[in-house]
C-alpha cells in the first residue's frame, strides 16, 4: 500500500508539514543556497564557512535532500536541486523573498491560533501585534522592503503571461493601483511603447518604484504617485490594474477600493483585476494553493480569496459591467475586467 492510499501515513505527512518549513528557515539562514550556488560542496567545507557542527549541518542536508532542496550526489557531498536555486538572493527566478516572507514569524505564529480567526471572523495578528498587519509592516523598513522584494518576484513571468491573454495597446494610460515597486507595470509599459502608466500605492510601497522604473527605460512615460487607495485613486487613466489587491481585504474596504476606481474611471473605460479564483466547488484534485492562501489572508491579513461569482458581484456593486474570468497560462492568476458603461452617470 503506497503512501496515498495510507490514511495514516497521509495524515502524518499533514500533521508534519511544519517540519519542512523549519528545515528552509534554517537553510536560509545559514545561507545554503548561495553557498551552493553553481557548485557541489562538502559537509565539511560548509560546516567551516558556516561555524556549524559538522554532523548536525550533515542531517539538515540529508532532510533538505529528502524533501528536494538539495540532492545529495554520494555521501556527504550536496549540490542545490532546481526547486532549492530558487532560495537563492539572486538569479533567474529568484523566490528568496517570497521564501523570507512567508516563513517570517509575523506571518507563521498567528495559524497556531486560527481557530480564534474561525470563531470570531477577526485575524490573530491584529490580536498578537496589536494593530494590523499593514500599519506593522510600514513600521518595520527590513520587512516592509523584504515584502515589496516579494511582490516582485516572478512580475515578468507574469506580466508576459498576462501581455498574451490583454490587450494593453488599446489604452493611453495605466493605472496601477496598490502597484509597489512598479514592476509589473514597467514591464507592460516596456511591451506597449505608446502608452503611459501611473503606479500608485503608500508612500512605503512606491518607495523604491523611480529606480525600478528607470533600470526598465520606461521612467519618462510613468509617473510614481503615493496616496490611500481608500480615500481615492489618481485620475486620468483609462484603464486600472489591480494585481492580488482585493484579496488583501474584506469586501466591505474591497468595494470601497473598487468604488474610488469607478470615480476615477471614464465612462467606457475599465478596471482589470489579477487575481486567484477559487472554483465554485473544492475539486479534491486539485492544488491546494489557493485555499491555503485564503486561510492565510484570515489568520494575517484580514482578507481573502474569492470566486468568480463574487468577484462579479463586487465589480457590479461598484458599477462595473464584469467580464468572464481569463486564466493566465497554466498559472494561478485570472483576468477579471471590469468595464464602465459609456452612458453619462
Amino acid at each position: 500500500m503506497s503512501e496515498h492510499d495510507d490514511p495514516a501515513a497521509s495524515l502524518m505527512r499533514l500533521l508534519w508539514g511544519y517540519t519542512t518549513t523549519g528545515l528552509t528557515v534554517a537553510a536560509l539562514r545559514l545561507g545554503l543556497p548561495d553557498r551552493l550556488a553553481d557548485r557541489t560542496r562538502t559537509t565539511a567545507e560548509l560546516a567551516a564557512e558556516t561555524g556549524s557542527h559538522e554532523p548536525s549541518l550533515n542531517r539538515l542536508l540529508r532532510a533538505l535532500a529528502a524533501i528536494g532542496l538539495v540532492d545529495e550526489v554520494e555521501p556527504g557531498r550536496y549540490r542545490l536541486s532546481a526547486v532549492g536555486a530558487l532560495l537563492r538572493t539572486a538569479g533567474a527566478g529568484s523566490m528568496y523573498a517570497v521564501a523570507r516572507v512567508s516563513t517570517d514569524a509575523t506571518v507563521v505564529d498567528g495559524w497556531r491560533d486560527l481557530d480564534h480567526s474561525v470563531r470570531t471572523g477577526q485575524p490573530v495578528f491584529d490580536r498578537e501585534y496589536g494593530t494590523d498587519f499593514w500599519t506593522h509592516l510600514a513600521r518595520d523598513p527590513e520587512l516592509s522592503a523584504l515584502f515589496n522584494a516579494s511582490m516582485g518576484e516572478g512580475t515578468q513571468d507574469t506580466a508576459n503571461a498576462i501581455a498574451k491573454h490583454y490587450d494593453f495597446s488599446r489604452f493611453a494610460t495605466v493605472v496601477d493601483v496598490g502597484g509597489g515597486n512598479g514592476t509589473l507595470l514597467a514591464s507592460i509599459l516596456a511591451a506597449e511603447p505608446a502608452v503611459r502608466g501611473i503606479v500608485f500605492d503608500n508612500p512605503q510601497g512606491v518607495a523604491e518604484a523611480p529606480a525600478e522604473l528607470r533600470a526598465a527605460g520606461v521612467a519618462d512615460r510613468c509617473e510614481v504617485r503615493a496616496g490611500d487607495f481608500f480615500t481615492d485613486v489618481p485620475a486620468g487613466g483609462d484603464l486600472y490594474l489591480l494585481k492580488n489587491i482585493l484579496h488583501d481585504w474584506d469586501d466591505e474596504r474591497a468595494a470601497l477600493i473598487l468604488a474610488n476606481c469607478r470615480r476615477a474611471v471614464p465612462d467606457g473605460g475599465r478596471v482589470l483585476l489579477v487575481e486567484s479564483v477559487l472554483p465554485a466547488r473544492v475539486d479534491p484534485a486539485g492544488p491546494p494553493d489557493a485555499y491555503l492562501m485564503d486561510i492565510n489572508m484570515l489568520v494575517n491579513f484580514g482578507g481573502r480569496e474569492r470566486t468568480e461569482a463574487e468577484f462579479h458581484a463586487l465589480l457590479s456593486a461598484a458599477g462595473f459591467t464584469p467580464s468572464p474570468a481569463v486564466q493566465v497560462g497554466d498559472g494561478e492568476d485570472f483576468l477579471i475586467e471590469g468595464r464602465a458603461p459609456q452612458e453619462a452617470r
